[in-house]
C-alpha cells in the first residue's frame, strides 16, 4: 500500500514549491468564473444597448454554456497530448481573445459569436486547472491545495453581480469584458513562468466519433434543460432535443466500450470512490443551486431589491464558503472525507430546510444567518467529497477524471435549475389557485387594507401572486434540502485511506 501511494505522488522536484504555481492556476480559474457571474444581471442592459429581444440576447449566456459543454470532454486528451501547461495557456489565450472580441462587439450577433469563442477557451479552464493541481501537488497535501483552488469558485460569483452593477453604472457594458483581460493576461504570464510542463503522451490518438457523440449529447441536453421551462417540456422541440441527447449518450457508451483511447473513459465508473463522489457531488449541486438560484428570485421578485443589493446580501454566504474551503482541505488531509463531509452536509442540509420558513417580509438578518451557516457547511463538504473521488483514480487518469467530473457537475447544475424552476412554478400556481378559490368579495378580510371600502381586484390579485410565489419558493427550498440529507449516509461509503508505514 505504501508503494502504491508513493507512486501516485508527483516527482520530487515538483514537490519542493508548488504555492506560486498554485496561485497562478487559481488566478486562471478565478477569471473564468468571474466572467459569467458578471453577465448574469447585465442581460437587460445588453437588450437596451443592441435593441435586441430577450430570447436573442439570452444566447450571450447560452452560447457560452453550450461551447463550454462541447469542449470540456476533450480536456483530458488535449492535456495528455499537448501537455497540461501548454493547453492551459492555450485555453486562457482563447478566453482572453474572446473577451477582447466581446468588448469591441458592435451588434448582438457579433457579441454572441465572441461569447462562443470565449466559451471554447473558458470551458476547459476549470478541468485543466484541477488536473494541473494533481500534477504538481503531492496527494497527501491535495486537500489543502484544492481548498484554496475552490475559493475562486466561491469568491467570483460573490463579487460578480455587485461588481457588474457598478461597472454598468459608472462605465458601460464593455467593461464587463475589459476587466477580464488584464486578469487573464496576468494569469497567462504567471503560468508561463512558474509552471513546468507535464509529461506528454504523443501516442494518444483523437477519438473523433466519441467526441462527436459526447458533444452532440451535451449540447442538445444543456440547451433543452435551459429552455424546457420556457418552451414547455412536452413541446416537440424539447422532446426531440432530449431524444437526440439520450440516443447520442447510449450510442457513445456502445462506441466507447473497450476503445483504447476513448474521449470519455467509461472505466472510471468502475472506480467506486470516484463514482460515489460524482453521485454525491450531483446531489450537492441541487442544494447549492437551490440557494444560488432561488434566493436572488426571492430578494428581487418578492422583496423588490435591486440585483446589485442582492449581490451584496449574498456576499456573506459566499465568503463563508470561500473561507471554509481551505480549512476543509486541511481537515480532509488529516481526517479524511467521512467526518468532514458528514459535519458539512448537516450544516448545509438543516439551514436549507429552515429556508422553508421564508415569508414575504422575512428579515434580512435571519436570512443572512441561515445562509452563512449553510455556506460554512457547503464549503466544508464540497471539496473533501470531490477530492476523495479524484484521489482514487490513477495519476494517468487524472485529466480524463477531471474533465468527466466537471462535465457531470455542469449537466447536474442545468438539471437542478430546470427541476427547481418547474417545482417553483407549479407550487406557486397551486398556492395561487387555492388562495383565489378561498377568497370571495364578501369576505371581511378584504376590507383590511382600506378599512371602509374594498381593495381593487388588481391589488388583490397582486397580493395573491406575491404570497403564492413566496410559498412556491419556500416549498422548493424544502425539496432542494432533501438531496443534502440523502448525501449524509452516502458519505459513510467512503473508506478512510490506510496510513503508509
Amino acid at each position: 500500500m505504501g508503494n502504491e501511494l508513493t507512486a501516485q505522488l508527483p516527482p520530487q522536484e515538483q514537490q519542493q514549491s508548488y504555492w506560486l504555481p498554485l496561485f497562478a492556476i487559481i488566478i486562471g480559474a478565478f477569471v473564468a468564473i468571474l466572467n459569467n457571474s458578471l453577465l448574469n444581471i447585465a442581460i437587460p442592459q445588453l437588450m437596451n444597448v443592441f435593441g435586441s429581444t430577450q430570447d436573442r440576447i439570452q444566447w450571450v449566456l447560452t452560447g457560452y454554456m453550450l461551447a463550454s459543454g462541447i469542449i470540456i470532454p476533450i480536456s483530458g486528451y488535449a492535456g495528455d497530448r499537448l501537455g497540461y501547461k501548454k493547453f492551459f495557456l492555450l485555453s486562457l489565450a482563447v478566453f482572453t481573445g474572446g473577451a477582447f472580441l466581446c468588448a469591441i462587439a458592435w451588434s448582438d450577433m457579433t457579441l454572441i459569436i465572441a461569447r462562443v469563442i470565449q466559451g471554447l477557451g473558458g470551458g476547459v479552464i476549470m478541468p485543466i486547472s484541477m488536473a494541473l493541481i494533481y500534477k504538481i501537488v503531492p496527494r497527501n497535501q491535495i486537500g489543502m491545495a484544492l481548498g484554496l483552488w475552490g475559493i475562486s469558485a466561491m469568491v467570483a460569483p460573490a463579487i460578480g453581480p455587485t461588481l457588474s452593477g457598478y461597472l454598468i453604472e459608472w462605465f458601460n457594458w464593455r467593461f464587463l469584458f475589459i476587466i477580464n483581460i488584464p486578469i487573464a493576461l496576468f494569469a497567462l504570464f504567471m503560468v508561463s513562468i512558474l509552471l513546468k510542463e507535464t509529461e506528454i503522451d504523443k501516442t494518444k490518438t483523437f477519438d473523433f466519433m466519441g467526441f462527436f457523440l459526447i458533444a452532440t449529447s451535451c449540447a442538445t441536453m444543456l440547451y433543452a434543460l435551459s429552455n424546457g421551462n420556457k418552451v414547455g417540456w412536452t413541446s416537440f422541440e424539447i422532446v426531440f432535443l432530449l431524444y437526440i441527447a439520450i440516443s447520442a449518450l447510449i450510442l457513445l457508451i456502445w462506441v466507447e466500450k473497450g476503445k483504447e483511447n476513448p474521449i470519455i473513459e467509461l472505466s472510471l465508473f468502475k472506480n467506486f470512490p470516484f463514482t460515489l463522489s460524482l453521485a454525491i457531488s450531483s446531489f450537492l449541486t441541487v442544494g447549492l443551486m437551490g440557494g444560488m438560484f432561488l434566493i436572488p428570485i426571492y430578494f428581487q421578485n418578492i422583496q423588490h431589491i435591486s440585483a446589485v443589493d442582492t449581490g451584496i446580501l449574498l456576499m456573506p454566504q459566499a465568503i463563508a464558503m470561500a473561507l471554509m474551503m481551505p480549512i476543509a482541505g486541511k481537515l480532509f488531509d488529516k481526517f479524511g472525507a467521512i467526518p468532514v463531509g458528514v459535519v458539512g452536509l448537516i450544516l448545509s442540509a438543516v439551514p436549507s430546510y429552515e429556508l422553508y420558513r421564508l415569508t414575504a417580509d422575512t428579515s434580512h438578518s435571519w436570512i443572512n444567518f441561515v445562509l452563512i451557516v449553510r455556506g460554512l457547511g457547503l464549503g466544508l463538504c464540497m471539496m473533501p467529497i470531490n477530492t476523495a473521488g479524484m484521489n482514487a483514480v490513477l495519476p494517468k487518469q487524472v485529466g480524463n477524471a477531471s474533465s468527466l467530473s466537471n462535465l457531470i457537475r455542469q449537466v447536474a447544475g442545468s438539471i437542478s435549475i430546470a427541476i427547481l424552476t418547474m417545482i417553483m412554478q407549479k407550487r406557486a400556481a397551486l398556492h395561487g389557485s387555492y388562495m383565489a378559490e378561498s377568497i370571495t368579495l364578501d369576505n371581511p378580510a378584504i376590507f383590511q387594507v382600506s378599512g371602509s371600502s374594498p381593495i381593487s381586484l388588481s391589488t388583490l390579485g397582486s397580493l395573491i401572486q406575491l404570497e403564492s410565489t413566496t410559498r412556491g419558493i419556500a416549498d422548493t427550498f424544502w425539496i432542494a434540502a432533501l438531496p443534502l440529507f440523502l448525501c449524509i449516509p452516502l458519505v459513510f461509503f467512503f473508506k478512510k485511506p490506510k496510513q503508509t508505514e
